[in-house]
């Protein structure tokens, strides 16, 4: 994998300092291209089938699984940060996921969220690969 930070926060903003669900926000969009990088160095696949693979990994039951592997290997910071996002109110009903897998998944990405802003690329890719191994 290859994800290197494209995007540096301001010096000021510190990511401990975001609300848990804007490190959701990006943390989706980053767990989201991990998985695409790697389905496409699994195999050249026509673009359907690609984005079906990428569909059953990163839905919310998708996301929760994964968390449930990774939660007893993380550190206590990174623990905190999980839940932080895993409790987050978003005032969103989900519509093809249970309400607890929908907030662990939330959880989940909120830690890849605040690990992308700290530019910790190496642990991020280190908890993507226990997630991959699990799976």
């Amino acid at each position: 994998m290859t994800l290197n930070s494209i995007m540096s926060l301001d010096d000021t903003k510190d990511p401990n300092l975001l609300s848990p669900l804007t490190l959701a926000f990006i943390g989706d969009t980053v767990f989201d291209l991990l998985v695409r990088e790697k389905i496409i160095n699994e195999a050249n696949r026509p673009v359907g089938k690609l984005h079906t693979l990428c569909a059953k990994r990163v839905c919310a039951g998708a996301q929760a699984r994964a968390a449930e592997h990774i939660l007893p290997l993380l550190a206590e910071d990174e623990l905190a940060v999980y839940k932080r996002g895993r409790n987050a109110d978003s005032g969103h009903k989900p519509k093809n996921a249970a309400v607890a897998e929908y907030h662990a998944a939330t959880g989940l990405e909120t830690l890849f969220g605040w690990l992308y802003l700290k530019g910790e690329n190496g642990r991020l890719h280190e908890i993507f690969d226990m997630i991959c191994q699990a799976v």
